[in-house]
C-alpha cells in the first residue's frame, strides 16, 4: 500500500507537533509526504499534479491542525480545487477504492470535544464534513489519527503520540 501524507500547516517551522507528524512520516517506508504550504504559498494549487499524487496513492492522509473548529485555508481551497466534478464524482469515480484518513491536532483536551466538554461537539462531529465529502466521492473514510491537548502536553507526551503515527500511516 501506498501512502500520501500531505500537510496543510501555516506555519509549519512553529508547530508543535505538525513538524514531528511530517518528519515520522518522511521515516516510514511506502510514504510520500508533501509540505502543502510549502509547494502553494500563493494558493495556486496544481490541479493535475495533486490528482495525480492521488492516483498514484492507495491511502490519502490528510494532517493539518484544528483551527476554529476547521482545517486551515490551504486545505478548503485544496478541496474545492482538486475534487472536481467529472474526476471525483458527477461522473468519475477517482477517488473510489481510495483510503482517506485525517491526522489532526489539537490545542484543547479530548475531553473538551464532548456534549459535556467547552466545546459541546465531539470530534467525530466537527469532522463529519471531510467524512461525508468521502463517502460521497465513494472513498473510504478511516478513522482520524488524533493528537489532542498539545497546547498542554509534554514533549514526552507529544513524542509518545507522534510514535504511534508510523502504524497509523500504513495501516
Amino acid at each position: 500500500m501506498k501512502t500520501l501524507v500531505l500537510v496543510f500547516h501555516p506555519h509549519l517551522e512553529k508547530s508543535q507537533v505538525n513538524r514531528k507528524l511530517m518528519d515520522a512520516a518522511n521515516e516510514t517506508g511506502d510514504v510520500t509526504v508533501v509540505d502543502e504550504y510549502a509547494a502553494y504559498p500563493d494558493f495556486r494549487i496544481n490541479v493535475e499534479h495533486e490528482q495525480r499524487l492521488i492516483e498514484t496513492h492507495d491511502r490519502i492522509v490528510l494532517q493539518f491542525p484544528f483551527y476554529w473548529y476547521s482545517s486551515p485555508a490551504l486545505l478548503k481551497q485544496w478541496e474545492d480545487d482538486v475534487i472536481k466534478a467529472g474526476w471525483a464524482y458527477g461522473g468519475g469515480r477517482a477517488l473510489e477504492g481510495k483510503e482517506f484518513m485525517l491526522s489532526v491536532s489539537t490545542g484543547s483536551p479530548a475531553d473538551s470535544y464532548t456534549r459535556e466538554g467547552s466545546h459541546v461537539r465531539t470530534m467525530d462531529e466537527l469532522l463529519s464534513p471531510f467524512e461525508t465529502t468521502f463517502r460521497h466521492t465513494h472513498a473510504t473514510y478511516l478513522k482520524p489519527f488524533l493528537i489532542q491537548g498539545v497546547a498542554t502536553s509534554t514533549e514526552e507526551q507529544i513524542d509518545e503520540a507522534v510514535s504511534k503515527y508510523p502504524a497509523a500511516l500504513i495501516g
